[in-house]
């Protein structure tokens, strides 16, 4: 195998490189992070709105959050108290004159800006 010799060519290359690899971790995790706010808002949305219309109380929280946590036993954030963390939140900006996707576009803007700096 050919010595590659590491001139100021390829350290511009592998500099390149290395930015273009660390973008692309930052917004796959701005991504995900999105996608989990918007899933979140989407749980807290049902349970609140299913209360309003049976006769379930916050009983159904513990029976969702032992269900989820089966189906999904790899994944995180389906505990009982995330569950009324989720509905909180729902019922927080449900009431406010402020949207989600406002607060999401918010999110990925200090993401963005806490790994400029």
């Amino acid at each position: 195998m050919k010595q590659i010799v590491k001139d100021s060519s390829y350290i511009t290359l592998l500099n390149d490189l290395k930015e273009k690899v660390r973008s692309a971790q930052i917004n796959s995790a701005i991504t995900v992070n999105k996608e989990l706010l918007i899933l979140y808002w989407e749980i807290g949305k049902a349970i609140t709105e299913k209360q309003k219309i049976s006769s379930w109380g916050d009983s159904i929280i513990d029976v969702l959050s032992k269900d989820l946590c089966k189906e999904f036993p790899n994944m995180k954030g389906f505990s009982r108290t995330n569950l009324f963390y989720m509905r909180q939140w729902y019922l927080f900006y449900l009431n406010s004159d402020r949207k989600v996707q406002q607060l999401v576009g918010l999110l990925s803007k200090y993401m963005a800006q806490e790994y400029e700096e």
